[in-house]
């Protein structure tokens, strides 16, 4: 994609995006009077997703796009509602709270589906015909390349943890990572990062001690970044932070070489979809050769993360990725009492204004 199409996407996006409230975004792909219209909802970047849309619009004359972009909370809640309630809404569904999606599923509001292209995918990454793994993103740690030195750079928590262990540290109220209760993304990557890493408890305390930063969201936190706001950013997705670190130098990236997390944004069909034809298409098409060059090409598949490379990038063997599975066992993040006592411990070093 050129600079010059990138720019064009943007102004695009901004002149015809229709905002209807904090956290939805409305456009448009293809004809206004298209026989056939597909709903997809997804907490991706309108403008990440384009070019992947327009690719598949390309093949499937007749056809227009509503695309609708949420935050994971709250696409999570709106889809729950749709299906308790049989009303059509959405034909797809694509998030990155993967959690949020196999709790769906499990609640039996999705369609099942099989197609050769479906049933080549790895087990990890389709559950129960229902649920499919789409990208391969990894959590990476983002830097501001002015203000840390290359001594400094963390290539692993426990070099994170290094960094803010002094009285006096230069990174206090330098860091950033997601708000666990604003974002279903942000929750997942901790969560799991509570089961993997020796080190969750030692950075929770430090990010508490050294006042570090709770937000929202991928864009904000790294152009916090880049403008020297914050130093550094813990488990950032990949994707976003590569995608903008290519056109600012200021941004630089790390994939953590104790373990990186790699997330598989995860599409369902909801059973009461109005053009089920035309969402099933649109899953093989993300499965196939065309469609995941697409994908690699937005970013949304890293290199050497897709199965057709064995560079699994710089830096990090492929033995120290952590793919996040889909299986009933991220139904544990999604337990009541367990995200209770998971938000209290969150609380504790982030405690809000």
């Amino acid at each position: 994609m050129t600079s010059v199409r990138i720019c064009l996407l943007f102004v695009a996006v901004f002149l015809q995006t229709v905002t209807l409230d904090a956290q939805e975004m409305t456009h448009l792909f293809g004809s206004e009077d298209a026989p056939r219209r597909l709903v997809i909802r997804s907490t991706t970047d309108t403008d990440v997703f384009a070019g992947v849309v327009e690719a598949f619009l390309a093949e499937r004359p007749g056809v227009s796009v509503l695309y609708e972009q949420w935050g994971s909370n709250d696409l999570y809640e709106l889809t729950l509602k749709d299906c308790r309630s049989g009303r059509t809404g959405a034909d797809v569904v694509i998030s990155s709270g993967v959690h949020q999606m196999v709790k769906l599923v499990n609640d039996a509001c999705a369609a099942k589906y099989q197609s050769p292209l479906t049933r080549a995918l790895p087990q990890a990454l389709r559950w129960r015909d229902e649920l499919w793994g789409i990208t391969r993103e990894p959590a990476v740690i983002v830097y501001n390349r002015a203000g840390v030195p290359p001594v400094d750079v963390p290539r692993t928590r426990f070099d994170l943890l290094d960094l803010l262990r002094p009285a006096d540290t230069p990174y206090a109220g330098k860091v950033a990572t997601y708000d666990i209760e604003a974002s279903g993304l942000g929750y997942l990557f901790a969560f799991v990062d509570s089961q993997e890493a020796t080190t969750f408890g030692a950075l929770l305390e430090s990010f508490g001690r050294t006042g570090a930063d709770a937000t929202c969201c991928s864009a904000e936190i790294i152009e916090g970044v880049a403008t020297g706001k914050y130093l550094l950013a813990y488990n950032v997705l990949g994707s976003y932070a590569e995608g903008l670190a290519r056109a600012d130098d200021r941004i630089g990236i790390v994939l953590p070489q104790d373990y990186t997390l790699v997330l598989s944004r995860t599409l369902m069909i909801p059973k009461q979809a109005g053009n089920m034809a035309d969402a099933r298409a649109f899953l093989d098409f993300l499965l196939s050769q065309q469609g995941r060059t697409e994908l690699r090409q937005a970013l949304l598949i890293a290199p050497g993360l897709d199965g057709d490379s064995a560079d699994a990038g710089e830096g990090i063997s492929e033995t120290a990725l952590r793919p996040i599975g889909l299986s009933p066992s991220l139904l544990v993040a999604l337990d009541r009492q367990k995200r209770d006592q998971f938000i209290r411990l969150w609380r504790g070093a982030f405690p809000g204004p």
